[in-house]
């Protein structure tokens, strides 16, 4: 783990209130592994700095996904292609290599360190969103990194209607995956976990937090786990399942 200072390449909205974030950073790049995340200060008018995952690592850059939920993220959209920031990373565990194909399950902005996983994965994806401008993007993203996708919305405007977890049954029966990878709402983690294990299939989740330091210092993202009280910024952000859903409750 070290902090950077890297050069940003580009900052662009890609949906709504969502913007994709590429920065120059070669060595970052390099170390980071899928799964993990940085911790990025914004600015000095900001004590904390704000944790994002890491989406991509292709070709020397670091690429990023946001969505503007503060004053810190709103800031953020305002640095320009040639700004630098100060990035500490990368921070976290990240997934397993899988040992085959892995099936990737994501919903919202948990999609974002599925992606690079894809990338270095192979693996097929299950996207779910609420509406069509909120998977299309992701579908983009996606396409050149994994063997097939497939999406559904809440409101039914692309693909198929319904949630992610709805599908998951009929993707599970159509193919041989080695594991499954999921991250986004809690809720839709814990039937994705449920239906994983019913099927005899390891799985991880990677968690979403409020971290303040991302170094394990401050104990506000500690979650219970069969292994006692972890940190998700240290411990984490990826966890077997079963070790933070407990065999109870996803059985």
């Amino acid at each position: 783990m070290k902090n950077f200072n890297v050069r940003i390449l580009s900052n662009e909205p890609v949906a709504d209130d969502v913007f994709r974030l590429t920065l120059e950073a070669p060595e970052l790049a390099k170390t980071a592994r899928a799964g993990q995340f940085v911790q990025v200060k914004v600015s000095d008018e900001f004590t904390l700095r704000r944790p994002l995952g890491i989406a991509s690592t292709a070709g020397g850059r670091v690429k990023i996904f946001y969505r503007v939920v503060g004053r810190g993220t709103e800031a953020l959209t305002k640095k320009i292609v040639g700004d630098w920031l100060s990035v500490l990373g990368a921070l976290g565990n990240g997934f397993d290599n899988p040992s085959g194909k892995v099936l990737l399950v994501g919903g919202g902005m948990g999609l974002a360190p599925l992606l690079c996983a894809a990338e270095n994965f192979l693996a097929d994806v299950l996207i779910g969103g609420r509406t069509k401008a909120e998977v299309l993007f992701w579908q983009n993203e996606f396409a050149p990194h994994v063997e097939k996708f497939f999406i559904t919305t809440d409101d039914g405007s692309y693909a198929k209607k319904g949630f992610a977890i709805d599908l998951l049954p009929e993707v599970l029966s159509a193919e041989n995956y080695s594991a499954v990878y999921t991250c986004g709402p809690e809720v839709m983690m814990r039937g994705v976990a449920k239906l994983a294990m019913n099927n005899n299939l390891p799985c991880q989740v990677s968690f979403e937090k409020r971290m303040a330091c991302g170094l394990g210092a401050c104990l506000s993202c500690s979650i219970d786990t069969t292994d006692g009280r972890k940190k998700v910024c240290k411990d984490g952000p990826v966890f077997d399942a079963a070790k933070v859903f407990g065999g109870d409750d996803v059985g």
